[in-house]
């Protein structure tokens, strides 16, 4: 029997804890095969809440090397079995030349063979140009991977895998107040255009999953980001309301399934697949 896999395709250190830790937690807990996928190390982030450029920035060279031992610290206390990094240019994910990146997450998506795919929604979240360049370069991938005349240039055939299910991450309003509220407002300025978070309506969302038992393991994932930890440490002080909201419950919109579908909610994101 082909085992449950659940493939997670994201853009940068941090985002498997702080976007999807409880989820890939749960799974994880569950028995599922849980494999990351991460475009880039996150080089030109800062450090302990300094800039690049600042004497005691390690520099971008050192500070990838940083985060990737602390994604990889943070896969594990999530229980993820696999985590790939492609290398990509932090801040430059929108412009690496699409058939390359779709070529290199199909060739992962043939390897790990999951049926369950997770990504960043159309938005990018707060439309950060990163999380929508890689939730564009994932869906033309599932596609990729799917159809068997494709095959990576300059690499042995590989056989045609189908996703059965995709998701998109879709925050509704509740945990976009909670963000907000901990670490205030996330937004991305873009060719001079700031941009924001905009919740997604209930009733787009199709998927809740309970992860309140998987809270604990989330925070320790997330805290395994020290270099980052400045930007997080305000989520200690939560209200728990606002607790509930970030790490007990995590919603998505599934773009398609070919085993289920109509308006009713899932609760599982493997719902209609069999065990």
């Amino acid at each position: 029997m082909t085992p449950r896999t659940l493939l997670a395709v994201l853009a940068h250190p941090d985002d498997e804890s702080l976007g999807f830790g409880g989820t890939l937690a749960k799974y994880a807990a569950d028995g599922v095969r849980v494999h990351v996928v991460t475009a880039t190390r996150g080089d030109r982030g800062r450090y302990q809440g300094l800039p690049a450029g600042d004497p005691a920035h390690p520099g971008p060279h050192e500070l990838a090397h940083i985060r990737e031992g602390e994604l990889r610290a943070a896969a594990r206390t999530l229980g993820v079995h696999d985590v790939s990094i492609l290398g990509y240019p932090d801040g430059g994910v929108d412009r690496v030349e699409p058939r390359d990146g779709i070529c290199d997450i199909a060739a992962h998506i043939r390897r790990i063979r999951p049926q369950v795919v997770l990504t960043f929604g159309p938005d990018g979240a707060y439309g950060h140009p990163d999380h929508i360049a890689i939730s564009q370069l994932t869906a033309g991938a599932v596609v990729a991977a799917a159809d068997p005349s494709w095959q990576p240039a300059d690499a042995p055939p590989t056989a045609a895998h189908t996703v059965s299910k995709l998701y998109y991450l879709a925050w509704p309003a509740a945990t976009w107040d909670a963000y907000h509220a901990a670490i205030g407002v996330l937004r991305a300025t873009v060719d001079g255009v700031a941009r924001q978070a905009v919740p997604w309506p209930d009733w787009m969302i199709t998927t809740v999953v309970d992860t309140r038992e998987h809270w604990s393991t989330t925070w320790q994932a997330v805290s395994c980001h020290h270099s980052q930890v400045s930007a997080y440490e305000r989520l200690r002080e939560v209200l728990p309301a606002h607790h509930e909201a970030l790490w007990g419950r995590q919603s998505y919109y599934r773009v398609f399934s070919t085993v289920n579908g109509g308006h009713g909610r899932e609760t599982d994101l493997f719902d209609g697949l069999s065990r």
